[in-house]
């Protein structure tokens, strides 16, 4: 896969999933910078030919757009990753990872939501959202808590996998909005083993815990 353009945000949590993923892989494109806020470029009616949705961030591959972060990292980590370590072709694994990377899209919805409204002073019920956010980070928290009991580090099986980088941004960018993570200590350590992988990039507001 070759001629790659990566339209993004650097603030944005959805963008830097890609972004990672493709640093963990060695896959470099074109980084065209979309201004989300306060521009709203994202809902121009030029951004709307390439996400008709306005889902961030877009990647063209050969001139194709592909929107949304979990459809990019889901095809990223099929075509670009010999070792299929990234997204599992054992179906069991296969199948649990994908429905992680839909447990991302809609319950951290909110989480994603309430850091917008913290960042850019959005209007929005960010007492529902936060409470939706501490709801979904315990489902993670007594997940990754049970994995650590049966000798697991990762939200599916024994490697990281794109479930962790769908997964991860959300809790680790929440203190931008007050969440105590002193709260999910099975979360804080997976985020400090995420941390530690080979070719790990942040992003401001990812915490470095020491």
């Amino acid at each position: 896969m070759s001629q790659l353009i990566l339209h993004d945000y650097e603030m944005d949590e959805d963008s830097y999933r890609v972004r990672l993923l493709m640093s963990f892989l060695g896959v470099t494109a074109e980084r065209v910078a979309v201004d989300m806020f306060p521009g709203h470029v994202h809902d121009s009616p030029a951004f709307r030919r390439l996400s008709p949705l306005g889902l961030m961030p877009v990647l063209e591959i050969h001139g194709t757009p592909l929107a949304g972060s979990a459809a990019i990292l889901a095809t990223l980590a099929a075509c670009q990753d010999e070792t299929r370590q990234w997204l599992p072709t054992e179906p069991a694994l296969h199948g649990d990872v994908m429905s992680w990377l839909t447990f991302s899209e809609r319950a951290l919805a909110a989480a994603r939501q309430a850091r917008l409204c913290a960042l850019f002073a959005l209007a929005g019920d960010t007492a529902r959202m936060e409470a939706e956010a501490r709801s979904a980070f315990r489902v993670l928290e007594d997940r990754m808590t049970l994995n650590r009991i049966e000798g697991r580090d990762w939200i599916v099986g024994t490697q990281p996998t794109i479930a962790d980088l769908a997964l991860f941004p959300s809790f680790a960018l929440s203190r931008d909005y007050g969440i105590d993570h002193n709260d999910y200590p099975a979360l804080r350590l997976w985020l400090r083993r995420l941390r530690r992988l080979p070719g790990f990039i942040t992003m401001p507001g990812i915490p470095d815990y020491h």
